[in-house]
């Protein structure tokens, strides 16, 4: 023992004291902006590359001269003479100028941005996509989620006009991880882990890296990928840039409002950087709505749609949304360099989205024929708040991150450990709906002939808009909230085991902590008024909301209780009676989760031109969920004991990038990966409905494994493009999906329904990506101020071993994987002005899993076509223009394999939006 700890001394006292030394630095550009993904020679071989602030070390350097050659995609390369003393630090920045491309023309400004991601995605040691913020405002491009469509094999799903989840290589949302500065964001969502992407202004990050095949030192919850957003750090000088605009949206036929403004600066003699910046974004958005749920006659009495048998809406809805939508977002980052071996870092970010929203909607239910009769219940509803929430539904979601690091480098030894705390929430108050109905049903009209857009309406006039003959149906009133807090620590080391040079030789070893606390706490109240005075009051209060634009089909929205009359009313006076909803409450649930990472890898250079990187991840998750059991027969809620789980993954993996040429790079990846399953799929609830059915949580699910494969070849164009293609591989084991049993027996009683989620199978999920980027000057130099963009995705995915009674046998796709998604977009710079057309599309995929083909909620395919121009006024200052969605691209989901089918289409209409952009120095 005493050899031991004498060894361990040594070898301590030996990094600390070596008779070497280190160099540190950064790489900027002319405008001293940092230069993230450099690559860096020592003495004419590799050493190693920038980070995301342009830093780079080099340790355990020999004593004595070197040479020092920097090179960056569309910059000219940079060749310095340095002194390493033994035992000391060099510091030596590095600034690049603008390189000689597009036949003698330099860098031009449509390029810098991508210049910066694809200097980085080369740089990268594993398999990863880039997009810098200035790419990003080559865009129009609102949020993150509208910015991750055009990386390949994203696809996005869309909420009121905007992306809001994103799909990652045919994977649903929760199948990928979103990170800021590699800390994972909590999720506002109650039940499931997806990210609101459309919390986080576009401009507000630095870049965004897509890691396809995350390396051990990345935590494993990325299937799909890992999306990691990098919030900005403080330049090497004053500087102060900004956007005010505005813009129109047709559908509302409201004006929107946006603004954003960023400073930094250092002082304290440079020890001391700091950058604050801030976005505010008011948009009135609307849309035109409708939705069908669609059964048949089931002739042939099998519980199975067969070919021949009637269909038909057994339900029909037609909204109208109206919908304000306020985002703000605030961030800091401060670092402070005490010696060129130590620095420690601040970064925080706080996101803020308020939606008042109101929604109008007629509801047709329990549509069938009796008699040769159509008949249909009718209702009418107004959703709608109190004065406060600008008598609208007020949506309040948040979510901030902040954390404190260190980097230090100890002899040998480079250090780096964080603390985060990160936090999401959503708060709904005061949520109203008053809903008018006909009561029993009611003689109607139909045509299900076009079964896009099924038409209904009331025969009778009294039933045509609300009016005597009608009633009260209900008048609710519930406030939501939920909570997700997360605090995490991580510790890395990283020791060359060689000097620096050729043979790049480096263990890396680390070890993280993640805890989670997720609250849903909701109550739910239904209100009857003690008299008839209030459906009178109602009618006097009616507002004729029709539109002959209705962009989602031939149907008229008729006549609803204004909101203002719903806001209004004094649901806690004497008027009223209230009674809590116990079903409501059975949905809230109190979460903890404990996750104990540990990693270690080599990074080893074999030869000049292979570079591999391998290792082994570990991570512990411990789980304690506690619900509620309500069975609305007995009328009781009662609360469930904590079920505590926890398991135990191993996660190898394998990287190699092997450079055939100098510019072009052959890369593999063997990864393991894992996803836990949604939150509310791991609480123990019950929820028993007229004793005939029941629903459950699983505490004893498994996360979703994935062993992945991928091969990727890029090509780099010295003039800023781009040509690559690989093919990638998924097996995907205990998929989670949502199963109903008929007639089940559970713990001893019979129910007619029991609904469990369930580890539903295995998938395998084989896919191609390909990828262009470059200016068309190499057709001819008149072309070259054109450049094209273009990706292509193709995912072939097929679900096995399915475990979902009486569809074992069926070919299935895995949900959340479109067989077709496809990136491009044409740019022009004419020197000041810069114009780009940009084209989206995504072909449909299964959504949902139903108890039968028929029951299948699929995602329509999309088509987005976007453009926007930039005209540089001065040198500081540029107006911009965006217009979007202009094919008026709906979110459309159809049931079964009827693409006519219509379950839901909602059609949002195009946005525009000018401004101007300014950008000013020291």
């Amino acid at each position: 023992m005493r050899n031991l700890l004498f060894l361990v001394l040594f070898v301590f006292t030996s990094l600390l004291h070596a008779q070497t030394g280190k160099l540190t630095g950064r790489v900027i550009d002319e405008a001293n902006l940092p230069l993230a993904g450099a690559t860096l020679f020592l003495n004419g071989e590799g050493a190693t590359v920038t980070d995301q602030n342009g830093r780079y070390n080099l340790l355990d350097l020999p004593a004595g001269s070197h040479n020092l050659t920097t090179t960056y995609i569309g910059f000219t390369e940079n060749t310095q003479t340095f002194t390493i003393a033994a035992g000391e630090t060099t510091e030596l920045d590095v600034r690049l100028a603008p390189g000689v491309v597009l036949a003698e023309v330099a860098v031009i400004s449509q390029l810098r941005g991508q210049s910066r991601a694809l200097s980085q995605q080369q740089s990268a040691v594993n398999i990863t996509n880039v997009i810098a913020a200035d790419q990003i405002g080559r865009f129009p491009d609102q949020n993150i989620g509208d910015a991750l469509k055009r990386v390949p094999g994203v696809n996005v799903q869309y909420d009121q006009g905007e992306a809001r989840f994103g799909n990652v290589r045919g994977t649903p949302p929760q199948l990928s991880s979103i990170t800021i500065n590699g800390e994972r964001i909590p999720s506002a969502e109650a039940e499931a882990r997806s990210i609101q992407l459309d919390l986080i202004p576009a401009d507000m990050v630095q870049a965004v890296e897509v890691s396809k095949a995350v390396t051990p030192d990345m935590d494993a919850d990325a299937i799909g990928g890992a999306v990691n957003l990098v919030t900005r750090a403080a330049p090497y000088e004053r500087r102060i840039s900004g956007t005010i605009g505005g813009g129109y949206n047709l559908l509302a036929n409201e004006p929107t409002f946006n603004g954003s403004l960023i400073y930094g600066d250092r002082y304290a003699d440079g020890k001391l950087g700091v950058i604050v910046s801030g976005s505010y974004f008011d948009n009135n958005l609307g849309s035109d709505n409708v939705e069908a749920e669609w059964t048949y006659d089931d002739a042939n009495d099998n519980d199975i749609f067969d070919e021949g048998e009637t269909e038909y809406p057994e339900e029909i809805q037609i909204r109208q949304y109206y919908l304000q939508r306020i985002r703000q977002s605030y961030s800091l980052s401060l670092d402070y360099k005490f010696d060129p071996n130590n620095t420690v870092f601040f970064r925080g970010i706080y996101n803020h989205r308020n939606d008042w929203e109101n929604r109008y909607r007629v509801v047709y239910a329990d549509i069938e024929e009796e008699d040769g009769q159509w008949v249909a219940e009718l209702e009418r509803e107004t959703k709608s708040g109190t004065e406060d929430e600008k008598f609208a539904r007020l949506e309040d979601q948040r979510m901030m991150n902040f954390s404190l690091s260190g980097e230090h480098l100890l002899g040998k030894l480079k250090t780096t450990w964080s603390a985060n705390y990160a936090r999401a929430s959503e708060d709904r108050p005061h949520e109203r709906y008053m809903t008018l109905g006909s009561g029993d049903v009611v003689p109607v009209t139909v045509d299900f002939s076009n079964q896009e857009e099924p038409q209904i309406s009331a025969l009778e006039g009294e039933f045509q808009n609300p009016s005597s003959a009608w009633e009260l149906a209900e008048l609710t009133e519930e406030n939501q909230f939920t909570k997700d807090e997360d605090v995490n620590g991580r510790l890395d080391f990283e020791l060359p085991l060689t000097a620096a040079g050729p043979k790049r030789n480096t263990l890396k070893f680390g070890a993280r902590l993640r805890t989670k606390s997720k609250v849903r706490d909701n109550n739910f109240f239904e209100y009857e008024p003690v008299n008839d005075d209030v459906f009178d009051q109602s009618l006097n209060n009616l507002e004729d909301l029709t539109r002959d634009d209705f962009l989602a089909g031939d149907y008229s929205a008729g006549s609803y209780v204004n909101r203002e009359f719903v806001g209004n009313l004094n649901l806690n006076g004497s008027g009223f009676e209230g009674e809590a909803d116990l079903s409501e409450l059975a949905g809230n649930f109190d979460a903890n989760e404990n996750i104990v990472g540990g990693y270690a890898m080599i990074e080893q250079q074999l030869g000049s031109k292979l570079l591999a990187v391998a290792g082994l991840r570990l991570e512990r998750t411990s789980l304690e969920y506690s619900g509620f059991r309500y069975d609305d027969e007995e009328e009781t809620l009662t609360a469930t004991e904590a079920e505590k789980s926890d398991y135990l993954n191993l996660l190898p993996g394998l990287h190699l990038k092997y450079n055939l040429k100098p510019k072009t790079i052959l890369r593999f990846a063997f990864t393991n990966t894992l996803a836990r399953p949604n939150y509310f799929d791991l609480v123990p609830y019950q929820e028993i409905e007229d004793g005939e059915d029941i629903s459950i949580g699983n505490p004893d699910i498994d996360p979703t494994r994935s062993m992945n494969l991928d091969l990727m070849m890029e090509h780099y164009f010295g003039n800023v493009g781009l040509v690559s293609g690989g093919v990638f591989y998924k097996n995907i084991d205990d998929f989670i999906v949502s199963q109903t049993f008929d007639d089940f027996t559970f713990q001893g009683t019979e129910y007619g329904s029991f609904t469990q989620p369930i580890n539903g199978g295995s998938a395998r999920l084989l896919g191609l990506e390909v990828a262009f980027q470059r200016q068309l000057d190499f057709i001819s130099p008149s072309l070259a101020g054109l450049g094209v963009y273009f990706n292509y995705t193709y995912i072939d995915s097929k679900v096995t071993d399915f475990n979902f009674e009486g569809r074992e046998n069926e070919e299935l796709r895995l949900p959340g994987a479109p067989k077709h998604t496809l990136n491009a977009s044409l740019g022009y710079d004419a020197g000041k002005l810069t114009t780009r057309v940009s084209f989206n599309y995504a072909s449909d995929f299964i959504d949902e899993v139903g108890e039968e083909a028929f029951g299948d909620i699929n995602y329509d395919a999309v088509t987005y076509l976007d453009f926007n121009f930039n005209y540089s006024i001065s040198p500081r200052f540029t107006l911009y223009g965006n217009a979007n969605n202009l094919l008026n691209q709906p979110l459309r989901y159809f049931q079964g394999s009827n693409t006519s089918r219509t379950f839901q289409a909602e059609y949002y209409n195009v946005r525009f939006d000018l401004g101007v952009k300014f950008d000013l120095v020291k």
